[in-house]
């Protein structure tokens, strides 16, 4: 067989980065060989953290949880298009739309902003990191793609969330007060709305937003954004970039659940030797 494997998931494990909300994942072992001949982990913690999708419920009221997408939006024919951002970047469809002949209706489309070379605890990814519009889901949904993968702390801008003056915030007022004085006005005349890519990719457009997607095979970079991105590149991620490949991401079968973790793979048949099962019967 020809296939070949690439894991863009961040690895799930104790002091992973976190956004900043609180809700730190827990872990204790509660049993270990040397006294009970067994390994167990007890784990406390949310859904959102380290490469994870989140469902309508999560943001808006009686809407679907994660068990009411349909499996076929996780598994399929895409394409990891490589638009690397800087501080505060927005991705706009601008960005996306010099692709629109590559990008297929019911493609699976991932976005590789090269911020996964600073997946840290710390401001650089998280506080200053790069998101999605309003409009780029609307782009989306009008493109008929059936999922998105971003390589960024969130489907939204940190400056469209409770990080500023939105929803339950300001949870960081100095991110305002830093971004007048860079920009010279309120964080509301760029970002007026609370969220509005969750929103409208997966409430209105029923399109799964898995987000950081990345890996853990890359090497750090300095920390200073360059053009072309952040860091060297290297790793799973980046080596599928600017290709077509399959994708499987599949989140846990969650019953009232806001969001999932979930593992990201990414296939390619160089020889084209696989072919599925035909589903025929064997007796």
């Amino acid at each position: 067989m020809s296939l070949k494997f690439y894991d863009l998931s961040h690895t799930f494990e104790p002091f992973m980065p976190q956004w900043p909300s609180g809700c730190n994942l827990k872990e204790e072992v509660i049993r270990y060989h040397a006294d009970a001949n067994m390994y167990d982990i007890q784990w406390e913690g949310i859904m959102h953290r380290g490469t994870h999708m989140d469902a309508p419920l999560h943001v808006t009221e009686l809407t679907p949880d994660i068990t009411n997408y349909p499996l076929w939006r996780f598994f399929g024919s895409g394409v990891v298009l490589d638009i690397p951002k800087g501080k505060w970047g927005k991705i706009e469809p601008e960005d996306i739309m010099k692709f629109d002949d590559i990008i297929k209706e019911g493609d699976m489309v991932l976005i590789n902003t090269s911020q996964h070379h600073i997946w840290v605890d710390g401001d650089d990814y998280f506080a200053y990191g790069c998101g999605a519009t309003g409009d780029l889901a609307y782009w989306f949904r009008d493109k008929k793609v059936k999922f998105v993968g971003y390589g960024c702390q969130a489907n939204d801008h940190p400056l469209a969330t409770k990080l500023v003056d939105l929803g339950l915030g300001p949870l960081r007022p100095d991110l305002m007060k830093e971004y007048e004085e860079e920009y010279g006005h309120d964080t509301k005349v760029d970002f007026p709305l609370w969220e509005p890519a969750h929103k409208f990719l997966m409430v209105e457009g029923g399109i799964p937003g898995v987000e950081n997607i990345g890996d853990d095979g890359y090497v750090r970079g300095d920390f200073e954004w360059h053009e072309g991105g952040y860091g060297t590149k290297h790793g799973d991620f980046d080596e599928i970039t600017g290709l077509r490949c399959t994708f499987a991401c599949f989140p846990w079968r969650f019953k009232k659940g806001e969001g999932s973790s979930l593992r990201c793979l990414a296939f390619t048949d160089p020889e084209q030797e696989f072919r599925f099962e035909t589903g025929e019967s064997v007796k």
